[in-house]
């Protein structure tokens, strides 16, 4: 079985959604959509948040992982991990769509954990990302969604 763990992306929502629907950007769009179309288990990772599952209501928020001090993501990711050891299936496989800010501490977690680990568009800016995102649901990019 794969896991996939994708970051969360602003824009969002206007009002409380199931974390799924919370998120608008056409990136995280398109990346849902690909982890729905793989069929298995997936979460998102979340600065406010930490882990999250889809299905979870969260009300909107403004925080993020690209600006904190070391000692607030080293938090972070403790508390991502406990959230792990209780939220994760057993899997063989991750699969990690998400920015350096947010695997970087995880990493090594990851690997201990799961045999293999994932990250199919690391080193790709955000437009190579989207375009991968795109080829691989054989669609165009989506369009901005409004909140």
């Amino acid at each position: 079985m794969t896991i996939h763990l994708v970051a969360s992306v602003s824009p969002k929502r206007s009002r409380p959604a199931p974390a799924r629907d919370l998120y608008r950007s056409a990136w995280f769009l398109e990346a849902r959509r690909y982890v729905e179309a793989q069929g298995g288990p997936w979460f998102i990772l979340s600065a406010r948040h930490g882990l999250v599952a889809p299905q979870q209501t969260l009300a909107p928020y403004n925080q993020t992982l690209n600006g904190p001090p070391i000692a607030t993501r080293r938090a972070w990711a403790a508390l991502v991990q406990a959230q792990m050891d209780q939220l994760m299936p057993e899997a063989d496989r991750v699969v990690v769509l998400a920015g350096l800010m947010y695997r970087e501490l995880l990493m090594n977690y990851l690997m201990r954990r799961y045999s293999s680990v994932e990250i199919p568009m690391e080193g790709m800016g955000i437009g190579q990302q989207l375009r991968w995102l795109s080829r691989c649901n054989g669609l165009s990019p989506v369009e901005q969604v409004s909140p």
